[in-house]
């Protein structure tokens, strides 16, 4: 578990530099945490600027490097903006256009990579070929503390919540949720969503430890993966409580919903734990669903809300 301390410490440094997100209730339905608000259109610029913010000078001398789908690499690109640092961004060769364009509009340098390479990247915590303080997306304790912030905020807002559902990439944002709502709501429920194209936590809950999938690439490019990052499956089974794999055509309804009742815009990976709730995965209680981003390619989007799943 992120100590709360970590995380307490980490809303100092991003108080006011992130946006301090709105929980709006949906109809008389679940509620929704909208990072989809953040200045970079996804709740990583929290993680990102912990991370940075405290490391040392030594540390950014050549710059920062990160391996991110998209929304990560925003985050780092921002924060490197802000101090007048080189930022490089490995990429894999699928990554939303809407996303690449917002990297490279912060000041990012784009290294677009097989996604297998890529997905080493993340494994290894690291790309030699590149020089520079690596901002790791998930495995970060810094970058976990700073996703934990939500956590209080939600807690602050609506103090007495059943079920949290976070959606689920490499486990950094549900893992930060859950350090502190756990720390200081211990009998609230926490749940990861990860698309059934790539759910290896899923199948880990199911097995009891981590365990080979099938993995296919989906438009929910924010989230699901071919496997359990390492070390992180010890802290995710500590502290949350299971995990749902949710069919892309949930999503992409739940994308539908975002738009249509709720004037929301979101990504496949921000629309899975609205997904999840619509889709009965829970029962009853006040619910809250964590609306991780909006960065979706115009494209998808329109066939999305053409009724289509793309």
């Amino acid at each position: 578990m992120i100590p709360l301390e970590e995380i307490r410490r980490a809303q100092e440094v991003l108080a006011g530099t992130v946006l301090r997100t709105p929980l709006v209730r949906l109809d008389e339905g679940p509620y929704l945490k909208l990072e989809n608000l953040q200045p970079i259109g996804s709740f990583k610029l929290r993680g990102a600027l912990n991370a940075i913010g405290n490391a040392s000078p030594e540390e950014l001398e050549a710059g920062v490097v990160t391996a991110s789908a998209g929304n990560m690499g925003q985050g780092v690109a921002w924060a490197a903006r802000e101090l007048g640092l080189p930022c490089s961004v490995v990429v894999p060769e699928n990554a939303p256009e809407a996303k690449l364009s917002a990297i490279e509009r912060l000041g990012g340098r784009i290294v677009k990579v097989p996604y297998e390479r890529w997905w080493q990247t993340l494994t290894d915590s690291g790309f030699p070929e590149l020089d520079g303080f690596f901002v790791h997306p998930v495995q970060d304790e810094r970058v976990m503390a700073g996703n934990g912030t939500i956590g209080l905020e939600l807690l602050e807002d609506l103090p007495e919540p059943d079920v949290v559902l976070v959606p689920f990439g490499g486990g950094g944002l549900s893992s930060g949720i859950a350090s502190a709502v756990k720390a200081l709501r211990p009998e609230t429920k926490v749940y990861a969503v990860e698309p059934e194209t790539g759910a290896p936590l899923t199948a880990a809950f199911a097995a009891g430890e981590p365990t080979p999938i099938d993995f296919q690439a989906s438009f929910v490019d924010g989230a699901g993966g071919p496997a359990v990052l390492p070390g992180m499956w010890p802290l995710v089974r500590e502290v949350l409580d299971g995990a749902f794999a949710i069919s892309l055509e949930e999503t992409a309804e739940a994308v539908r919903v975002l738009a249509r009742r709720a004037r929301v815009v979101a990504e496949g990976a921000g629309a899975l734990a609205l997904a999840a709730a619509l889709a009965g995965r829970v029962e009853g209680g006040t619910v809250v669903c964590i609306v991780s981003g909006g960065n979706i390619d115009a494209a998808k989007l329109a066939t999305i809300l053409g009724g289509g799943t793309p």
